[in-house]
């Protein structure tokens, strides 16, 4: 199977988190892989497509995703 593209690792992490954050992990370190690849230091989201779009809800994912070597921030 081919190694996802950036955008496909984050849009893969969107399906994840709005089905109960299935696979979740797993997908972080897809997503850190094609980061990698693609020498991209930061993975940038939109907060519209999250399962929870509040401001706790934000830095629990980056507190997350950090803990699994990932910078995450957000598109305004």
């Amino acid at each position: 199977m081919a190694e996802p593209t950036l955008n496909q690792a984050i849009e893969n992490i969107y399906a994840s988190l709005h089905d109960d954050n299935r696979e979740l992990d797993m997908r972080i370190a897809e997503l850190k892989a094609a980061m990698a690849r693609e020498g991209v230091s930061e993975a940038v989201f939109d907060p519209s497509k999250l399962a929870q779009n509040n401001r706790q809800g934000r830095k629990l994912m980056q507190s997350h995703f950090r803990k699994r070597g990932v910078a995450v921030s957000f598109a305004s």
